[in-house]
């Protein structure tokens, strides 16, 4: 079950509201992400129809709930599943979520900041020390993104949890949907295996990209 701490539909209208920023890169570049993957998908039965079913938070669509319907869709895509022209009718029900966060670091983060050097996030002094952005004395450093997502598979017939997938990823910007597109391919990644241990998976974004 999605932790609604994490996972929600109001994160979903908070990302709304922000900008997706991240630079347009060319040519082919490699998203990295913590993918964790849980449940007993039933040996020898395939992927099956789909409909992705919406929280009673996210019925109001937006340009941000079809983009991460639309990356939900590919990932599912690549994992073999088809969408179901009938929700009755579908084999699963999907569940998505995401949530992209700022963390600003402060110099009290750090306990050894009086020592005239943070852990790579700011330095103390005029002449500066590392990478940041000088504010009077301290070198205060960039925000920091938190961007996860996560994707519910359900049984249709059963209302039963199978599978869930998450996918997390940090960095200096929010992104774009190319970034949101590569979390969700990254979360499905290990189906139908069930990997709770977070590791690292790489998503080549890009043209005629693929994942590794």
């Amino acid at each position: 079950m999605i932790k609604r701490r994490v996972f929600t539909g109001r994160a979903l209208t908070a990302l709304a509201a922000g900008t997706l920023a991240l630079s347009a890169c060319s040519g082919i570049y490699t998203v990295y992400a913590d993918v964790s993957t849980f449940g007993d998908w039933p040996v020898g039965r395939n992927s099956g129809s789909y409909s992705i079913e919406r929280l009673p938070s996210q019925q109001q669509p937006t340009p941000l709930q079809a983009e991460l319907e639309d990356g939900t869709r590919q990932a599912l895509q690549k994992a073999g599943f088809t969408p179901s022209t009938d929700p009755r009718k579908a084999d699963v029900i999907i569940t998505i979520g995401a949530r992209f966060s700022v963390a600003e670091p402060y110099p009290w983060d750090d306990p050894f900041w009086w020592h005239g050097r943070g852990r790579g996030y700011w330095a103390y002094g005029p002449w500066g020390y590392g990478p940041g952005r000088r504010w009077g004395g301290p070198m205060w450093a960039e925000p920091v993104y938190q961007r996860a997502v996560a994707i519910l598979i359900r049984d249709r017939a059963t209302g039963d949890p199978i599978y869930e997938a998450r996918a997390t990823s940090d960095g200096l910007t929010q992104g774009n949907k190319a970034l949101s597109d590569a979390l969700f391919q990254a979360a499905m990644s290990d189906f139908p295996a069930a990997k709770p241990e977070s590791h690292s998976v790489g998503v080549q974004v890009g043209p005629q990209a693929s994942a590794h």
